[in-house]
This record gives C-alpha cells, sequence and structure tokens, in this order.
C-alpha cells in the first residue's frame, strides 16, 4: 500500500493520520496518554486496528511536535522520521486551507505563530496563552476536570455577564469602535454569574489574546489571512467568539477541515517533499 504515517506528539496528546502515496488523507484519530511514547506507540497500534492494515502496508512513520525528541529509534523496525515542529504546523496548514501564504495559528498547550508560504516557513514567535490557559483557569473557576466538561459547560455561556464592553462605557454613537467590542476581559461579573458564563469568559479572554496576537503577526508579515490549527478549533462557540476579532482587525481567519491534525499532515507531506530527518538506531 505505501501509507505514510504523520505522527504529532504533543505533551498529552498524539494525532495520527495517514496518507496515501498521492498525499491524500486515508484516515485521522487521537490517542490520550500521559506518557509520550506510550501514547505514541498507542497511537500507532490503534491506527492500524481501526483501519485493518499490516505493518509492511506503512511504507514510514513521520513524527513531529514536542514528544518526538523522545524517539531514538525507528518505530516497530519501520523507517522513521522526523520533520520541525513549525515546519509541520506550516506545511499542514497550507495544505489543509488551499492556501499560498498565510500566518498558521497552531493552538495547543500553548500557542505558536508560523509563517508560511511556497518558500519559506518562519516561525514568528508564541505565546503562554493556549490550551493549557484555557483548561487551568476553567478548572479553578468551575471545578470542571476535564475538556468534555469544560465543552458543556460553554454551551450555557452568557457574555454579557462576565466582560465589559465599549458600549458599557460610552454612549458615543460616534465612538471609534463598536459598542460590542470587548473593553475588559472579566470586568463585569455578576452575582448572578454561573459556571457557564465562567468557562465562557475564559474562552473569550484566550480567543481574543490569540486572535490580537495573530493580528499583529500579519502586519508583520504584509497579509491579512490567518489559518488556526490544533485541538481547540473544534471546541464549541470557538467560531463564534472569533468572528468579532477578525471583524475588528479585518482578518481573514480560516479553521480549515481536519485543523486538529494539521502538523500531522504536514509532516508527512514534508517528508513527501524529502525535508524529514531519518531516525536511525542508536550506536552502543
Amino acid at each position: 500500500m505505501g501509507i505514510i504515517l504523520g505522527v504529532d506528539i504533543g505533551g498529552s496528546t498524539t494525532k495520527i493520520v495517514g496518507l496515501r502515496e498521492d498525499g491524500s488523507l486515508l484516515s485521522a484519530l487521537r490517542v490520550e496518554a500521559n506518557d509520550q511514547l506510550t501514547s505514541l506507540y498507542g497511537a500507532v497500534g490503534n491506527f492500524l486496528n481501526t483501519n485493518r492494515l499490516k505493518l509492511q502496508d506503512i511504507s514510514r512513520i513521520v513524527l513531529t511536535g514536542v514528544g518526538s525528541s523522545y524517539v531514538n529509534q525507528p518505530i516497530y523496525g519501520i523507517p522513521t522520521e522526523k520533520v520541525p515542529e513549525f515546519d509541520a504546523i506550516g506545511c499542514g496548514g497550507l495544505s489543509l486551507s488551499g492556501k499560498d501564504n498565510a500566518v498558521v495559528v497552531s493552538l495547543g498547550t500553548g500557542t505558536a505563530f508560523v509563517w508560511a508560504s511556497s518558500d519559506e516557513i518562519r516561525h514568528l514567535g508564541g505565546s503562554g496563552v493556549g490550551g493549557g490557559t484555557l483548561f487551568g483557569l476553567c478548572s479553578l473557576l468551575t471545578g470542571a476536570r476535564s475538556m468534555e466538561q469544560v465543552e458543556k459547560l460553554l454551551e450555557e455561556g452568557d457574555l454579557s455577564r462576565i466582560d465589559l464592553s465599549v458600549g458599557d462605557l460610552s454612549r458615543d454613537a460616534d465612538f471609534s469602535l463598536d459598542s460590542d467590542v470587548t473593553a475588559s476581559n472579566f470586568g463585569k461579573i455578576s452575582e448572578g454569574a454561573i459556571p457557564g458564563d465562567l468557562a465562557l469568559g475564559v474562552t473569550n479572554m484566550v480567543m481574543q489574546v490569540i486572535g490580537t496576537i495573530s493580528f499583529f503577526a500579519t502586519r508583520s508579515c504584509g497579509t491579512k489571512t490567518v489559518i488556526l490549527t490544533g485541538t481547540l478549533t473544534g471546541m464549541p462557540r470557538v467560531r463564534e467568539l472569533l468572528d468579532p476579532v477578525a471583524a475588528l482587525y479585518g482578518l481573514d481567519i480560516i479553521i480549515p477541515d481536519h485543523a486538529a491534525y494539521a502538523p500531522a499532515i504536514g509532516a508527512a507531506l514534508f517528508s513527501l517533499k524529502g525535508g524529514g530527518t531519518a531516525v536511525d538506531y542508536p550506536e552502543n
């Protein structure tokens, strides 16, 4: 078959995709585990079983992400390569969106900002504000113990009981900002605020920070296009929270299909272009 496996090994989640030789997507799945190597081998085994594949059907395995640093020999004896995470993010974002160039944002535990074009992939910077921030604050404020619980809370949240808007401060119709623009995150917490309001307030704050940094990144790169990737892109109400940010800054924010798997897909595609570094057995 000649299937290429792209594997993004994160801090707590491993995402794996299978690409055919022509670069088309066969399948994708994710596995959660506290140990990166356990997560990696579990993901590969799960993928083979789910897709009824054998080891000999896999031509090579391509790794990326922070957890790839723990791998120093081929996986199951299959030729194994590594691709730098930022190259994988940029390549995956462009491929999934069909764009020629853009700022690609990877929403992980933290957030990475990458400039990607047909000629160059360059790390622009990062922020510690990301999925870890979102879950940590939601857990502290609401008692949620999983992202699934946070997602359920978001469905019942109301920002008007949490955030202070420009309209709350000014009734001047000629003011330069729309009345619904956020003036202060968590600047108007009402006594009637419920856990869903708090979770939505945290999520909105995280998305607004990421959106604002994305705007500054686009200014430095001469583009208006932002491609969002990573697990957080699939959370409820994320698109709803990002639309006002896009309107405020005049951005074209794209969340492509399979956005959560962009680094894994990008790693496999980058390898197809000859960009991977082979992993060999360590010398005794």
